[in-house]
């Protein structure tokens, strides 16, 4: 059986754990963001010497898969959550008070962070391969003591019917402002599948009138082909054709917000937001 496996794991220590049950269990290092001092004034000591503030750390422990057969990726932990990961501590005064809607969570790491900065309702979605929404669940409780939020695990299979969505999800996306989505793009018809989804929520959200705007974090993957004679990222290069037929405004953002989880924010990463336009 051809398995795949996350490139992170070889670049970063996350001191990877064997639980009772024989699961894996990595901790993921972060600080936190900054505070902002009242009136935007440095602390002084008695002495009048300035205090030097340092970052507080913080650690989240996620249960993964080492490696996986393909259609089992959501059990690993991939670039594009963590770079999401840090763009949610980056917006944490924006959306405070927003309600959270993560597309194809896979092991729950960026719902945890919204749901650690945001005081409004997380929804933590994906299909139910590999027991992940168990996993996503056990993720959740394994970190409950970080969350300032609940957040509610529920299915969502991008190939299913829109009639054969659960009141529970549509209650969900309609409830949400701000919708996440991470590594979701690497099979043609799970892109296809992934767009369409889009279309929904965005439709239901003009149709509400709640203005709906997702943020989108992916790797390109670049190969080379005879074809092309050049190197490709055919992934990304299909989901851009199938946005650009859509009445979407979508913009790449700059990575020039702070880092804040550990991993290697490769120049191959893309974050973008897909709104009505």
């Amino acid at each position: 059986m051809y398995t795949v496996k996350s490139e992170i794991y070889s670049e970063t220590n996350y001191q990877p754990e064997q639980d009772a049950d024989g699961k894996i269990v990595s901790k993921f290092r972060f600080r936190y963001p900054d505070e902002k001092l009242p009136n935007g004034k440095a602390k002084v000591d008695s002495d009048g010497d300035l205090e030097v503030k340092r970052p507080k750390r913080g650690i989240i422990e996620i249960e993964h898969s080492d490696a996986t057969e393909l259609k089992l990726v959501g059990l690993q932990v991939w670039r594009g959550a963590l770079l999401l990961a840090d763009f949610v501590f980056h917006q944490r005064e924006a959306w405070s008070s927003k309600t959270i809607l993560e597309l194809g969570a896979g092991v729950g790491l960026t719902s945890i962070t919204a749901a650690m900065m945001n005081k409004g309702q997380v929804y933590c979605t994906d299909v139910n391969l590999g027991c992940i929404l168990e996993l996503i669940r056990k993720n959740v409780q394994r970190n409950r003591q970080l969350l300032q939020s609940k957040i509610s695990v529920l299915e969502y299979d991008f190939l299913a019917s829109r009639s054969q969505l659960s009141k529970e999800l549509i209650a969900a996306i309609d409830d949400s402002d701000i919708i996440l989505a991470a590594d979701v793009v690497y099979d043609d018809t799970l892109t296809d599948a992934f767009v369409a989804v889009m279309e929904h929520i965005l439709e239901r959200g003009e149709k509400s009138g709640r203005a709906k705007y997702i943020y989108m974090a992916m790797e390109k993957r670049y190969v080379f082909t005879l074809e092309d004679c050049e190197s490709v990222a055919p992934m990304y290069e299909h989901f851009l054709r199938q946005v650009l037929k859509k009445p979407w405004r979508m913009d790449e953002l700059p990575l020039d917000f702070p880092q804040y989880f550990e991993y290697e924010r490769c120049p191959q990463l893309v974050l973008m937001r897909i709104s009505r336009r």
